[in-house]
């Protein structure tokens, strides 16, 4: 990399805050997948003033410049070149007071999820995406990927709780986008087109989240289910129920025999199906709403459509079974080479595609072994890979690659959509034509071209 352009990099933001060595540009330069990568040089700025600066350096000496946070993302999309100056935000990780009377809480991009959820816990506030991630994974990244997690059911996307947020372009002019208004309605609305954009049109620095109350009253269930069929009847019968929904998670009896093995946690039920469903629901004031819902699980264990389950109601039991399910993708990054599918159907349809899917991978008799797990609430299946039988990563990837040119037909034929919360980054930019119009992909071109003139902002991921 230009030896001008990194010395002006070490006079902006401090010498020891430019990296140059080569595990340093390996770690910044790739994400959770794996995915090939390493960056020219990492710079790590404290302020939103010194990633102006750098912006502008880098378009002064036309350096493509990839913004990165925690680096949990599962696209791809933070995947650097030597030619790259990953710009990592983690410094930025100041968090405000909260306004309790707006419920908002203004936050820099680096502030991580879980310790924003603690900063407002302390006024009885939430910022309600919550993800497996939240340790690692930082509101920057939350933002520029529109984020998830396991309450979309309940809450939607991370673009839902944003009323604010601080943006510098690639030419280093910084812009504030709808000052935190809940209400401003002038036309384009530049905020919501930042969030999802996965660091191509502009770096976000600080953003204006909203808050609401956690629920006073929370339980879980897990139950053991024989197949597909029960998993929807299960479902059909949660949305029903006297309570308010808040996540229906599902995972394979492989993925929880994963997560047994290599996390050492245990599941308590003693009849196993080939499927587990994690319901969380928030209920009202205790005990007459307590009555309603016994009634109601009673019913539906009368049903015969459940293995086994178990009710949790204190906070450490419901910790004890999310561990389960938030445990997968660790278990499976500790096992080896992981390809990851994050799809979205139509909910009505999740479980005749998830079977055809399956059916699929049967048919192609891959060596690699396939994980079912996902948001099943709001038909988010996540069909994860693994590298179980030492293949070399060519071959294993080749073998996938085969099962994927048929997989995303087959949901093209379920209206589905190739990301439901990854993103798109690099693993899924030639697949966006499957969830994406010519005329779509025309008009992203095009406001590309407006914010990024010189193609220098994450060039290569989503759109070339």
């Amino acid at each position: 990399m230009n030896p001008e352009f990194i010395e002006k990099l070490k006079q902006t933001v401090g010498a020891s805050y430019v990296l140059t060595a080569e595990e340093d540009r390996l770690q910044y330069g790739r994400d959770w997948t794996r995915t090939p990568g390493i960056a020219g040089a990492v710079v790590l700025p404290k302020t939103t003033q010194e990633v102006s600066a750098v912006l502008n350096l880098c378009t002064e000496f036309k350096i493509p410049v990839i913004p990165s946070g925690g680096r949990t993302g599962l696209a791809g999309a933070i995947t650097a070149t030597e030619r790259d100056l990953a710009l990592n935000l983690s410094r930025l990780n100041r968090i405000d007071p909260v306004d309790t009377l707006g419920r908002t809480v203004r936050v820099q991009a680096g502030v991580t999820t879980q310790a924003l959820h603690e900063h407002c816990e302390k006024e009885g506030l939430t910022w309600p995406i919550d993800l497996a991630a939240k340790g690692t994974s930082e509101i920057g990244g939350n933002l520029s990927t529109n984020a998830g997690g396991v309450r979309v059911i309940r809450y939607g996307m991370a673009r839902r709780w944003v009323s604010a947020i601080q943006a510098v372009l690639i030419s280093g002019e910084v812009i504030e986008l709808n000052q935190g208004l809940e209400k401003n309605n002038t036309g384009y609305d530049l905020l919501q087109l930042l969030i999802g954009s996965e660091g191509t049109l502009a770096v976000i620095t600080e953003a204006t989240l909203k808050l609401c109350p956690p629920p006073i009253h929370s339980r879980a269930f897990l139950f053991s289910l024989r197949d597909y069929e029960s998993l929807n009847y299960v479902y059909q019968k949660v949305r029903s129920a006297p309570f308010i929904l808040t996540s229906f998670e599902f995972f394979s009896d492989k993925c929880l025999r994963q997560v047994e093995a290599k996390l050492g946690r245990n599941c308590k039920l003693e009849k196993r199906g080939a499927l587990f469903a994690l319901i969380d629901v928030e209920v009202g004031p205790y005990p007459q709403e307590k009555d309603k819902m016994d009634q109601w699980l009673s019913d539906l264990l009368d049903a015969g459509k459940i293995e086994d389950g178990l009710v949790a109601d204190s906070s450490n039991d419901q910790s004890e079974v999310w561990a389960l399910r938030e445990g997968i993708t660790e278990s499976l990054q500790m096992s080896g080479l992981v390809r990851k599918y994050d799809l979205c159907v139509p909910v009505k349809r999740c479980a005749d595609f998830l079977k055809e899917a399956e059916a699929l991978y049967s048919n192609l008799k891959t060596k690699s072994e396939l994980f079912v797990f996902g948001h099943y609430g709001d038909g988010s299946p996540h069909l994860n890979f693994l590298n179980s039988e030492g293949l070399s990563p060519e071959i294993f990837h080749s073998e996938i690659n085969q099962f994927e040119k048929e997989l995303y037909p087959l949901l093209k034929k379920f209206h589905g959509s190739v990301s439901a919360e990854h993103g798109v980054g690099i693993l899924k930019k030639n697949w966006v034509v499957y969830s994406r119009s010519p005329a779509e992909l025309s008009l992203y071109r095009a406001i590309k071209k407006a914010f990024d003139p010189n193609g220098l902002l994450n060039p290569g991921k989503i759109i070339d």
